[in-house]
């Protein structure tokens, strides 16, 4: 089939279209290289430097895509608190942008990167499962949850099929860790960099971190489903900052030492979600520990680190 992966050149992206170029597909990387990095791209798919609010119109009449796998986003929460305009126009226009452009050009299937943390708030049960009530208290989180209600619209209105997938705390080889990213690349890069990483607060905050290739794993087994649908995609074990940390220290001999800076406001105390119903029905369940992940991640970081000396 042929594939649109948009934020290609991304963490996420670029993980997911390395696979769907293994397993035969045709893939078309769309990408304004904001947050993502051109090395992520890979040499067999076919790369346009563009933003999703671009005008699209010529690239899906030539292209004729099968599926849109969409994981372009402004993914900074606290940016999204200080422009709530900036981060719409991004995570909302520009996802009606492909939207309008998939039904205009018979796309058959769209594929959404949503977010489980952000669109469930301050949980009210744990884990979350895709019924808790979605009440995300940030302009990011609510974005998200936009997009999940227009696709139920195009779904209805013009026959769309989609999945949506929940993403739980993704960490994993080529996370960017600038900016607000996930918390193990900031680690990593302050570790790597001989400087002091944070921790915010007393580190109590719990999430559920999700190595990458499982989240890769996710997005390969609802690619051919037919019913449009809604999936977690976590772990349902949460794991605090604190000892996310001595993870990271273990692997450093505990040489680093533990600091904590002031808490950032609003921070969400407890995120975790379960992926029961992706396991009853595709029989998928994360099969990487955190330990091993986090081992993979560190290797990862060090050698972009001496190819980059």
């Amino acid at each position: 089939m042929k594939i649109l992966v948009t934020g290609g050149a991304g963490f996420i992206g670029s993980n997911v279209a390395d696979a769907l170029i293994e397993q035969g597909h045709d893939i078309v990387i769309l990408d304004n290289l904001s947050t993502g990095n051109i090395s992520n791209v890979n040499s067999n798919a076919k790369f346009i430097q563009k933003s999703i609010t671009d005008d699209l119109i010529d690239l899906f009449d030539k292209e004729k895509f099968d599926i849109v796998n969409h994981h372009a986003a402004q993914i900074d929460v606290r940016k999204s608190v200080s422009d709530p305009i900036f981060d719409a126009n991004i995570n909302i226009l520009g996802s009606l942008n492909l939207l309008q452009c998939c039904v205009k050009f018979g796309v058959k299937k769209f594929m959404f990167a949503s977010t489980g943390g952000a669109l469930y708030g301050e949980q009210n049960y744990f884990p979350a499962d895709e019924l808790h009530n979605a009440q995300p208290c940030s302009p990011y989180g609510i974005s998200k949850l936009a997009v999940e209600k227009y696709l139920f619209f195009y779904n209805q209105v013009h026959g769309l099929n989609y999945t949506i997938l929940r993403y739980a705390n993704i960490y994993g080889p080529r996370q960017n860790p600038l900016g607000e990213a996930g918390v193990v690349s900031i680690f990593l890069d302050k570790i790597l960099a001989d400087q002091q990483p944070m921790i915010n607060g007393s580190g109590e905050q719990t999430r559920d971190y999700v190595f990458v290739q499982d989240v890769v794993k996710a997005n390969l087994i609802t690619l051919n489903d037919s019913n449009s649908d809604i999936f977690n995609v976590g772990t349902a074990i949460e794991t605090n900052v604190n000892e996310l940390f001595a993870l990271i220290n273990n692997n450093f001999n505990n040489k680093i030492k533990e600091v904590h800076a002031e808490a950032k406001t609003g921070e969400q105390l407890r995120s975790v979600i379960t992926s029961d119903k992706m396991f009853n029905k595709f029989n998928w369940k994360p099969s990487t520990s955190i330990d091993y992940g986090i081992r993979v991640t560190i290797d990862y970081f060090k050698n972009v680190l001496t190819n980059a000396v």
